[in-house]
């Protein structure tokens, strides 16, 4: 688990996913943009800086550990939407195909340019 300092601030995202090269594509990608990175390599860990760090944005791989929890998609579902954290899904899912947006919904394989985009837009 890593945090970077003010991660209060409007451009701060957090990155959930098992994969610790995935993690680093997207720490390299967007630190250099200036934007601020929280990283969990488990869904249940994730949640728990969600709660304490409040990011803009929520990248959850639906194949990282624990993501696959029924209940703890419906406690990241309730915790972004109360805190107005944007949530991206690396997966597939039918449950968030009608509840989100189609390019916030990101199918396996995928391509970093278009997440990274889809991040920065929504922060």
């Amino acid at each position: 688990m890593k945090a970077c300092p003010e991660l209060n601030s409007p451009r701060s995202v957090l990155i959930i996913d098992n994969s610790a090269e995935s993690r680093e594509v997207f720490r390299t990608v967007l630190s250099t943009r200036g934007i601020e990175l929280l990283e969990a390599s488990n869904a249940r860990q994730g949640l728990e800086m969600l709660r304490q760090h409040h990011p803009r944005v929520v990248v959850l791989d639906l194949e990282a550990q624990q993501a696959d929890d029924e209940m703890l998609r419906d406690e990241y579902d309730h915790e972004s939407a109360s805190q107005q954290a944007s949530l991206v899904i690396l997966g597939t899912a039918r449950r968030y195909d009608a509840a989100l947006p189609k390019d916030r919904v990101v199918p396996k394989p995928y391509h970093y340019g278009p997440v990274i985009r889809t991040i920065e837009r929504l922060l």
